[in-house]
C-alpha cells in the first residue's frame, strides 16, 4: 500500500490521454460515462475519469495504488508518489508556518495560528490528511483535523484569537488591520520559537 490519499488529479497531455485510453481498454476496468467524461473506468474500490478538459481524476480507497502502479508508470511515465521526500526535500525540512483567518468576517474572531513541523511531524500530518484549508469542506472535518494535529507528539500549536470586542479595543493601537495582523503573527512566532528554539 502506498500513501493514504484517496483522490488524485493530473492534467494529461494528448499523448498521456492516448496511453490512458489504451490502458482503460485493455485493463480490468468497468467502463462508465458521465457528463464531460471522455473515458471512465471503475474497479471495486477506485474510479478513473478522464474529462474532456484533459484532467484525470483518480478516486477511491485504492486510488494511491492505482496511481503508483498504473497511472504513473504506464500513463504519466514518471514516478513521484512515494518519492516526495526525494523530489522535494524542502517539504520535510523543519518549518514554522503561520496564517490567519477571519480578517474579512464581520462577526467572528480574527485568528492567527501557527505550528512548527519537522520531518516526523510532516509525515504525521500527511497521514492525518492535513491539506490546504480551502479544500476542507466541512466544519466537522476541520475539528477532526485540529484534534489530530494536537495529538501529534512534538507538534506545537500556538493561536492568537481576537474577538470583536477585543478587536475594537486594540485596533486604535495599530491603526490598521495589517499592523494588527503583523503583531499577531509576531506573537505566534515568538511563542513557537520559545517552544522550539532550534
Amino acid at each position: 500500500m502506498t500513501e493514504n490519499r484517496s483522490s488524485f488529479s493530473f492534467k494529461l497531455t494528448p499523448e498521456q490521454q492516448q496511453r490512458l485510453l489504451e490502458e482503460l481498454r485493455r485493463g480490468n476496468y468497468e467502463p462508465f460515462s458521465a457528463p464531460y467524461v471522455l473515458a471512465g473506468g471503475r474497479t471495486p474500490h477506485c474510479t478513473i475519469a478522464l474529462y474532456t478538459s484533459g484532467k484525470l481524476l483518480v478516486q477511491g480507497r485504492d486510488a494511491a495504488d492505482v496511481v503508483a502502479f498504473t497511472i504513473e508508470p504506464l500513463v504519466l511515465q514518471s514516478a513521484s508518489l512515494g518519492y516526495e521526500d526525494t523530489l522535494n526535500p524542502d517539504g520535510i525540512r523543519p518549518h514554522l508556518g503561520v496564517d490567519e483567518s477571519g480578517k474579512g468576517d464581520f462577526f467572528g474572531p480574527l485568528v492567527i495560528a501557527g505550528t512548527y513541523t519537522d520531518d516526523s511531524i510532516t509525515r504525521a500530518l500527511g497521514k492525518l490528511g492535513v491539506m490546504d484549508s480551502k479544500r476542507i469542506t466541512t466544519p466537522a472535518r476541520i475539528r477532526e483535523l485540529a484534534a489530530g494535529i494536537r495529538r501529534i507528539q512534538g507538534c506545537h500549536v500556538e493561536i492568537v484569537s481576537i474577538g470583536p470586542e477585543r478587536y475594537n479595543e486594540i485596533y486604535p493601537q495599530f491603526g490598521n488591520l495589517n499592523r494588527m495582523l503583523a503583531w499577531g503573527h509576531a506573537k505566534v512566532i515568538a511563542k513557537l520559537a520559545e517552544l522550539q528554539p532550534d
